[in-house]
């Protein structure tokens, strides 16, 4: 069985997001070769969750797929240490800007290349968050997707996933080849050994191009995008904090007045 899992090499969320500079000056995007960016965490469930239909089967190989910069690739290294057997990275100065619909469209067709039963992949990804890419690649490979599944069983020739509502539970079954996204009740994901880490810079890394997979620069990037930024505002901060000092009765009317108003009780 061959698995595969999308990744998304983010934006470390305690660090200021420069936008792009030089070439791209003007087309308010993010800077992310400036950036410190790391394998997104609910990608590290999707590894996780793939890891574990590994050890219950015999015949399981895992590729992890990621598009971006040249530095992507630290997220390809991050999701090998966790256990995936290879990994391919798309990377063109085409595909900067590129939305959901234009990333659908080179993920679905990486993973078309390298042939797959199952392709997992978080939700969201942490910087944009939209949870659209997994039903659009599904949607451009032409099989079913079951999203935001809580738990995951796969056998010869479908894939039950569970999907916790609170109030209600539904279990979903859909035929493999399928495209399944996983939230952070799958499992939680494993820190790497050392020897896991160290055996990771050894693993196969692709890297293709968009000729590689026959996708013209016209088709991805700004020009191809349907989402468009017009404008940017920096973000004003968090409020100070309150700092509660004096005899607990009077720290308790301080931290009292202060959250009545701020209308947090």
């Amino acid at each position: 069985m061959k698995l595969v899992v999308l990744v998304k090499h983010v934006p470390d969320e305690t660090v200021d997001r420069p936008l792009a500079d030089g070439m791209f000056a003007d087309d308010l995007t993010l800077d992310r070769e400036a950036l410190t960016c790391r394998l997104g965490e609910p990608d590290e469930y999707a590894v996780e969750q793939a890891m574990r239909i590994a050890r219950r089967r015999m015949d399981v190989q895992i590729c992890v797929v990621t598009m971006g910069p040249p530095g992507a690739a630290r997220a390809l290294v991050r999701a090998l240490a966790l256990g995936a057997d290879e990994a391919v990275h798309v990377v063109d100065d085409a595909l900067h800007g590129s939305d959901a619909q234009a990333t659908s469209l080179v993920l679905a067709a990486a993973v078309r290349r390298i042939g797959f039963d199952l392709v997992l992949c978080g939700t969201a990804s942490t910087d944009s968050g939209m949870s659209v890419v997994p039903a659009m690649v599904a949607e451009r490979l032409g099989v079913p997707a079951a999203c935001e599944a809580d738990a995951v069983w796969v056998g010869e020739d479908e894939v039950v996933v569970r999907r916790d509502g609170g109030a209600t539970t539904d279990d979903i079954a859909v035929p493999i080849p399928a495209v399944v996204s996983v939230t952070d009740r799958v499992g939680e994901p494993r820190y790497p050994a050392y020897r896991s880490v160290v055996e990771a810079r050894g693993k196969v890394v692709r890297t293709w191009s968009l000729a590689d997979l026959r996708i013209r620069p016209d088709e991805v990037g700004l020009g191809a995008s349907a989402t468009v930024v017009r404008s940017v505002t920096p973000y004003a901060g968090q409020r100070p904090a309150l700092i509660v000092r004096g005899e607990a009765r009077d720290a308790a009317e301080q931290l009292a007045s202060y959250l009545t108003e701020h209308q947090l009780i």
